[in-house]
């Protein structure tokens, strides 16, 4: 059955187009992801097919026998209902029936006929079953206290709400519904996740959604539609498989770029040689000329965005907790936590929602006291803290301005710098898009400009809260590619499951009541062990592999050769090598600043010579810093 078309259709916001005359089609029991750079209009597009908003041109068209569900990522509730009166606020006998029941039940009547006609009107509209599913979707999303006003929710508690609904009604339509889904996934814990992946793959539903997580992506959709530089393009099959199409498309997008660009380089100069009175015979060549001209205006080079950001050098002490306690009343977060990071250590957090990870971020930067114990950071340590809270900023203005005012270049690992505009292209944003104002970007264009602040510290500890909500799959994968070649720490909560399993080894995982389990391993490792009940052994088992790699990776020294201590010119050397290099580095900061203001020429190239040769010593430096320190150690 043919559910719905797009055709021809097309939306702009002012000067900004999000899409053109774009078509696909919907056929029940399609499962579709819509694919797209933050700031495409994902959303825009899944609220017109909803009827919640209009295209600028074009059709779209669903069929009558079919009920659109749309869960968006702004829900609007009224905030004098329960969870309950909201999830069953829906127009349907089915739903009526149940909430009329639930409600005689909970008033306690004393009413055997009431009681036995409203029972007979479940059984009418065969309600019964239905009842069983709907308690079924609000406990796995952990929704309990169903007389709880939603007034006093959290944002996630309401998003769950939201998400119940959804599920709720497309069970009463019995597959006759396209279910519309934006981001579904946030906001849920990893075990609210693998439900919904299971439920949703498992059941006759039609869907359309947005998500980033790969995993669900994969596990749940048939098809991939992706909205890129305006137009539309279907993939009919799973995640890998899209980006492999995408990648060869690609390829041949850059091809015919190359050709086109020959081909006019070539009529241009024959356009140039031409009199003024052309003949007749020239019009078709001119006519091809300016087609040629027009899709070489159109056609963009294809760049991956790079963020190979400049890290500041991380000493022996880092970040020590000592016996930490914190609680707020009943809920334990945290019981006696002792734990000392090393060099390099890359660390996931998970656990359910509601038992602290966020507070346990804070704790460890110091932005919230613990009940006890005490929180000890190196003096080398910079904190790169991209946060749940976002963006912050305190007037609007547009997005190169925002980043301006933090400084107009940024140094990057090679030791050359490059402007904010620069900087911008390589996080995505067009040309276009960074004159836009704050107000007017994306949930996940804010999350990107709000990324590229953190990183603008040159951070070498990363703490990442949640950092793949609302951010674009390319994006993602980008973030992906430069979080595996960062030396720095890194500790991330995430519910990411695809994330967790690329970017850490090791894991702290909430079992609540203030435990902590320190895992020795990544997510799809913890989640086998858990469910096999075998948590310790697995542990012990992934200790010993690692133990049994670094031994094999390390080469015996010889007998006749014993590792030498560091000499006493040579742990002087060590002392000095550790005043000079911040010494450098705050010579060389100056030396940018200056290089920002208005000075004569050959002053701004005395200045760039030696910001030159401090890039060298700090090289040299560092390493022979790094020999020494590690043989003291």
């Amino acid at each position: 059955m043919h559910y719905a078309s797009v055709e021809q259709i097309s939306k702009s916001f002012g000067i900004r187009s999000l899409f053109k005359q774009i078509t696909f089609h919907v056929e029940e029991g399609d499962k579709i992801a819509l694919v797209a750079r933050n700031g495409s209009g994902k959303s825009t597009l899944l609220k017109i097919i909803a009827g919640l908003d209009t295209a600028d041109e074009g059709t779209v068209w669903v069929h009558k026998d079919i009920k659109t569900i749309l869960l968006s990522q702004e829900h609007v509730f009224n905030p004098t209902e329960t969870i309950w009166d909201h999830v069953l606020h829906l127009n349907h006998p089915v739903a009526k029936a149940v909430k009329d029941y639930e409600y005689y039940l909970e008033n306690d009547n004393n009413d055997p006929e009431k009681l036995t006609e409203l029972m007979g009107v479940i059984d009418e509209v065969n309600g019964w079953t239905f009842e069983s599913d709907l308690k079924q979707i609000l406990g796995k999303l952990n929704l309990h206290q169903l007389q709880e006003c939603v007034a006093n929710l959290s944002g996630g508690q309401k998003k769950r709400v939201a998400l119940a609904q959804a599920l709720v009604e497309a069970q009463l339509y019995e597959g006759k519904c396209l279910l519309i889904l934006d981001e579904p996934t946030n906001h849920l814990d990893v075990s609210m996740i693998e439900w919904l992946e299971d439920y949703l793959s498992g059941n006759k539903i039609t869907l359309l959604l947005v998500t980033h997580d790969r995993y669900f992506l994969d596990a749940v959709c048939n098809e991939i539609i992706e909205i890129d530089d305006e137009k539309v393009f279907v993939y009919k099959g799973n995640y890998d498989y899209f980006l492999e199409q995408k990648s060869l498309r690609q390829e041949i997008q850059q091809s015919e770029l190359q050709k086109d660009k020959n081909i006019f380089r070539k009529e241009l100069e024959w356009m140039r040689k031409q009199p003024k009175a052309r003949t007749t015979k020239s019009k078709s060549r001119q006519d091809a000329f300016a087609e040629v001209e027009e899709r070489v205006k159109q056609q963009k080079e294809v760049a991956e965005v790079s963020l190979q950001v400049k890290m500041t050098r991380l000493g022996g002490k880092i970040l020590e907790m000592k016996k930490v306690y914190k609680s707020y009343g009943d809920l334990q977060i945290m019981k006696g936590f002792d734990y000392t990071f090393k060099r390099g250590e890359r660390i996931g957090v998970v656990g359910k929602n509601g038992v602290g990870k966020s507070t346990f971020l804070k704790i460890a930067l110091q932005l919230e006291e613990p009940d006890s114990g005490k929180i000890n950071h190196g003096d080398t340590v910079v904190f790169g803290n991209f946060s749940q809270d976002g963006l912050i900023y305190k007037e609007d203005k547009r997005a190169i301005e925002y980043v301006k005012s933090m400084a107009e270049f940024f140094p990057l690992a090679d030791g050359s710098k490059i402007s904010a505009s620069q900087f911008m292209e390589k996080f995505g944003f067009s040309g276009e898009q960074q004159y836009t104002m704050l107000s007017k970007l994306s949930g996940g264009e804010k999350r990107r400009l709000h990324l590229m602040s953190v990183l603008f510290l040159n951070p070498n500890f990363l703490v990442l809260d949640e950092p793949t909500n609302d951010l674009d799959l390319q994006t993602l994968r980008t973030l992906e590619e430069f979080l595996l070649e960062y030396p720095g720490c890194i500790l991330i909560v995430s519910h990411d499951r695809y994330f967790m399993d690329r970017m850490v080894d090791h894991l702290f995982a909430f079992e609540g009541d203030g435990i902590i389990r320190d895992f020795p391993g990544n997510y799809t490792q913890y989640r086998e062990a858990l469910s096999k009940g075998l948590l310790e052994e697995q542990s012990q088992q992934i200790m010993k592999e690692q133990k049994e790699e670094v031994a094999e990776k390390m080469v015996a020294p010889k007998k006749s050769e014993p590792a030498k201590k560091l000499s006493f010119k040579e742990k002087f050397e060590l002392e000095n090598l550790e005043k000079e290099m911040p010494e450098l580095q705050q010579e060389k900061e100056k030396l940018e600043q200056l290089l920002s203001t208005q000075l004569p020429y050959d002053e701004i190239q005395k200045a760039a010579d030696r910001i030159g040769q401090i890039v060298q010593l700090l090289d040299e430096k560092e390493m022979r810093w790094l020999e020494l320190s590690e043989r003291n150690d």
